[in-house]
């Protein structure tokens, strides 16, 4: 019996089925009389250390500065704040609730005032605490916390929905692969999972067929299909299917010690995109040149204090050790929008995405931006460092962020500390950054490409929103035309463009990309070597004639099939 889903990481896998039950229990609704309310205080006291030393107890596997790190750590920061545990307290004792009861109203209100506010970050923060919630009420009812750890070996895990914060909690050595009732290709777990390489369904209805735990189960995350009790023909076609896949990684690892060229040996410098430490640790891995953007805004976010300078400096020194004289591309704090600080007052914007954010936000906050514009200048003592600054549009704010910049240098000579000298750069991710290019290009040393923001605000069609799906092509005729403008507009000033956005990862726009122009890629790790094959595939001249091709297309659909067609051939 097989049951379609939508594959937002790619794999095939084998295992037995675990499945994480997520019903909602039947919860008494009954008020409870006062002599028992101490003793539901005092369940709900047990609950939380439990549910707290579980989570502590993932965290305490993780590296600090991994993404996974900060999911779990957010979960603590609501799981001990004061507020919350006043408002469970008050809830048992006054309006005479059970501990579970208190739980789901309370979590419950929580997620509600999150939903309200205009924001996907805060959107997703509110269905991690309305699992967290029943989390916790699990524990109420069960006596026990849900012990992922636990999982077999080769767990096919099977779940309503799994957060960020959960997904880190998952021994990942013992998942073969994930397959999810609810969500889709943009979704943060569906990320973290392609990350991580775990094959993964989404919007799956799984809970349609009778799945028992420790069933036989495969996964064909290519295609999209869960197959329960897989018949000898299709394990048979599932497995050659598999073992091509795995000798196409396997070539592919042969190339990492490759120089990565065209077919007729015009280099092409292939970069890396990090979000912390451990990930620059990967990058022999696959044989990235260096990072090409490292988004430094992971270090305030989900964290009860701001890093100081001196905790920023010693980041970056981190990093630039594990680089080895490769070079540093920082991009500094990409902050407001999506991405919400819990350690700094951030106000309630009604339009967030349009609003207070990157060096909106940062040159409004100059203390915050000085401290870490002084970190890196001291780290630039240590290795190359190019630093880029994101959601510039204009002249005027480069101007001040410039000057801000002479200010920390000469605030350092003053403190006798030694600084470096940088790279400096902007990220173009909006059409006001395109068309005033030319005014910015005199004071720098390089551009980047966020083709993410860039085919958002020129699209007019939120990326986290499902329902924009068809509005948010990855490649698209308008967004082809403001790339080559931005390459054009650069190369006349002699200035170096890269590019950074999830367009830069994708295989298929490889040549057209190198065609338009583009000195350099930034890519996710995972699709590094992809990227080098593809390009080494294309000849400088072919690559140039695919370009002008493309440019002569207005519609998505012809534009995605001549790609596509060149890629396969």
């Amino acid at each position: 019996m097989t049951i379609r889903g939508i594959a937002v990481s790619a794999g095939i896998a084998f295992g037995q089925a675990k499945v994480l039950r997520t019903q909602e229990s039947k919860l008494d609704y009954h008020l409870l009389p006062p002599d028992q309310l101490s003793r539901e205080q005092q369940r709900l006291n047990r609950a939380l250390k439990a549910l707290i030393k579980q989570s502590q107890s993932s965290a305490d596997k993780l590296d600090p500065d991994s993404e996974n790190y900060q999911l779990i750590q957010a979960d603590l920061m609501l799981l001990e704040d004061e507020e919350l545990l006043a408002e469970l307290s008050d809830t048992i004792g006054q309006r005479q609730f059970s501990a579970a009861l208190a739980v789901e109203h309370t979590f419950a209100k929580q997620a509600q005032a999150m939903q309200e506010i205009d924001s996907p970050y805060m959107a997703r923060r509110a269905e991690d605490v309305l699992s967290l919630g029943q989390r916790l009420i699990r524990i109420l009812l069960t006596g026990h916390c849900d012990n992922l750890s636990r999982l077999p070996e080769n767990a096919i895990v099977l779940a309503k929905d799994i957060t960020p914060a959960e997904f880190a909690t998952l021994p990942l050595e013992r998942v073969s692969a994930l397959v999810l009732q609810t969500g889709g290709v943009t979704s943060h777990t569906a990320i973290l999972a392609r990350s991580a390489g775990i094959p993964t369904l989404m919007s799956c209805p799984w809970q349609t067929l009778e799945v028992t735990d420790g069933q036989a189960l495969a996964v064909d995350a290519i295609n999209g299909e869960l197959y329960l009790a897989p018949k000898p023909e299709q394990i048979e076609y599932l497995a050659a299917q598999k073992q091509q896949a795995d000798e196409r990684k396997s070539a592919l690892q042969a190339l990492k010690g490759n120089v990565t060229q065209t077919a007729d040996g015009r280099p092409i410098p292939l970069l890396a995109n990090v979000g912390c430490i451990s990930e620059v640790n990967h990058l022999a891995d696959v044989g990235a040149e260096g990072v090409g953007l490292f988004r430094t805004e992971f270090m305030f976010m989900n964290n009860h204090e701001l890093p100081d300078e001196n905790r920023q400096y010693q980041l970056y020194c981190d990093a630039l050790q594990l680089l080895d004289g490769k070079p540093l591309t920082i991009r500094s704090m990409d902050i407001g929008a999506d991405k919400e600080v819990p350690a700094l007052a951030m106000t309630v914007e009604e339009n967030p995405a349009l609003g207070l954010r990157g060096v909106r936000y940062t040159l409004a906050h100059p203390e915050l931006f000085a401290a870490q514009l002084r970190a890196i200048l001291r780290a630039a003592n240590h290795g190359p460092i190019r630093l880029m600054f994101p959601m510039v549009n204009q002249v005027e704010e480069l101007e001040a962020i410039l000057t801000l910049l002479e200010q920390c240098k000469q605030a350092l000579v003053e403190a006798e500390k030694g600084y470096g000298e940088l790279e400096i750069g902007i990220v173009v991710e909006t059409p006001a950054a395109v068309f005033n290019l030319e005014s910015m290009l005199p004071m720098l040393d390089f551009v980047s490409i966020g083709t993410n923001d860039l085919t958002q605000y020129t699209m007019a069609a939120d990326r986290s929103n499902p329902l924009l799906i068809d509005q948010y092509p990855v490649l698209s005729p308008a967004i082809i035309r403001l790339i080559a403008q931005t390459i054009e507009c650069a190369k006349a000033a002699n200035v170096r463009v890269s590019m950074c956005g999830e367009l830069a990862s994708n295989p298929k726009a490889a040549a057209l990309l190198v065609g338009l122009g583009l000195d350099e890629f930034s890519v996710n790790l995972a699709s590094l070597l992809e990227v080098k094959e593809e390009l080494s595939r294309w000849s400088h001249q072919d690559c140039v004639t695919l370009a002008q091709k493309a440019l002569q297309i207005s519609r998505i659909d012809a534009l995605n099939q001549l790609l596509t067609h060149c890629h396969s051939s």
